[in-house]
């Protein structure tokens, strides 16, 4: 399920992968998000945790970055900080320390 992308030693999830339904829980260095991947190639979850996300929010993941790097869209990698957008706000989480990928059935 992991997949290592185009920076060396950098590993992470590709979220357009995950069959609809697919939880993941996200732990950064500040908080922890839960998602649950919904149908369609836009990368949309429910989402809750954090400060931003008290109750459980549809939502677009946009990608990861390192805060200077270009966006890896669809993506979430460890180490790297994730762009949602939900509300017409664009929230930035603190760097990934870790994702569990829990598929339903």
């Amino acid at each position: 399920m992991f997949n290592s992308c185009e920076e060396p030693g950098v590993t992470g999830i590709d979220l357009r992968s995950l069959p609809p339904g697919t939880e993941l829980v996200v732990d950064t260095r500040n908080s922890r998000y839960r998602l649950v991947m919904l149908d369609g190639p836009d990368s949309n979850a429910l989402v809750r945790g954090g400060r931003y996300f008290r109750q459980e929010t549809e939502a677009r993941i946009n990608g990861s970055t390192n805060g200077g790097s270009p966006l890896k869209r669809g993506w979430i990698g460890l180490g790297l900080f994730v762009e949602i957008s939900a509300g017409g706000k664009r929230i930035v989480t603190s760097p990934v320390r870790s994702i569990k990928v829990e598929e339903t059935h």
